[in-house]
């Protein structure tokens, strides 16, 4: 068992009668009305308020992933909502609770994998060299490079293009995103086939530019996503369709497995 503390701290927040404190911010004279919602979102996570090309980028990172129509995500939220209408929360959850190692999660993945591979961005790196026995060690274990590839953004996922764009108007185009880039192009040549860099590799390089640790990376994910279900929720409370997507998975696949059965 860890040894009992001594006494319970948290550095995060703290009130009187009178003040509230967030992160060493007055809420009501510092932040509230002065400072973005993705600004403070940085706050949290770094402990600090950004400059002035921090916010651009780390908002624009934030906005990313808010919406990307019917994903798992979306789906388990509306579904959720129609047998507990009451509880709003818990279907934002439900869809919350799918940002894994395929959907939105992967931006940590691809950012451990940079950040492990160049522990130290001041330090010079021959990226090239770098990225080739990355690829090489990913795909002795039959393992995917994350970040990288998508299902419906050919030839460029255009949610990276413009991130990458504004990481070079910020100044936050270093050694991770040139990393991210490369191993994208070796990936791609090993394979025999185009892989571009996905929403998710962009942000997991950028972010890792910024200074933020892989650990939390996907809680800028997070925060967006649930957002975005917000808005699900809206709409399914006003035209809702999660109804209709189950009487539809019932019936189709009832009518495949009497197919199935009547020809055995």
């Amino acid at each position: 068992m860890a040894a009992r503390v001594e006494k319970l701290t948290s550095d995060i927040a703290w009130s009187t009668p009178d003040r509230i404190v967030v992160k060493g911010q007055d809420l009501c004279g510092d932040l509230l009305g002065k400072q973005s919602l993705g600004d403070v979102a940085f706050l949290i996570m770094t402990d600090r308020l950004p400059d002035e090309h921090e916010s651009i980028m780390f908002n624009a990172l934030a906005v990313t992933l808010i919406e990307h129509g019917m994903t798992p995500s979306a789906i388990a939220t509306r579904m959720t909502l129609t047998g507990a209408p009451e509880a709003m929360q818990a279907a934002i959850a439900a869809g919350l609770a799918g940002l894994g190692s395929v959907f939105v999660g992967s931006m940590e993945t691809a950012a451990r994998l940079l950040q492990e591979a160049v522990p130290d961005p001041a330090a010079p790196v021959d990226v090239d060299a770098l990225a080739g026995e990355v690829v090489a060690a990913l795909r002795s274990r039959k393992a995917q490079v994350p970040g990288i590839g998508h299902p419906v953004h050919k030839p460029a996922d255009p949610r990276a293009v413009r991130l990458f764009e504004l990481a070079e108007e910020t100044g936050f185009s270093g050694p991770y995103v040139a990393l991210m880039k490369r191993i994208a192009a070796v990936a791609g040549e090993r394979a025999g086939k185009e892989l571009p860099i996905n929403a998710t590799g962009a942000i997991g390089s950028i972010a890792s530019e910024m200074g933020i640790s892989w650990t939390v990376i996907r809680g800028i994910g997070v925060i967006s996503r649930c957002i975005g279900l917000v808005g699900h929720v809206r709409e399914e409370l006003t035209n809702p369709i999660a109804r209709e997507i189950t009487a539809r998975v019932g019936r189709e696949t009832s009518e495949a497995a009497i197919r199935a059965s009547e020809q055995r």
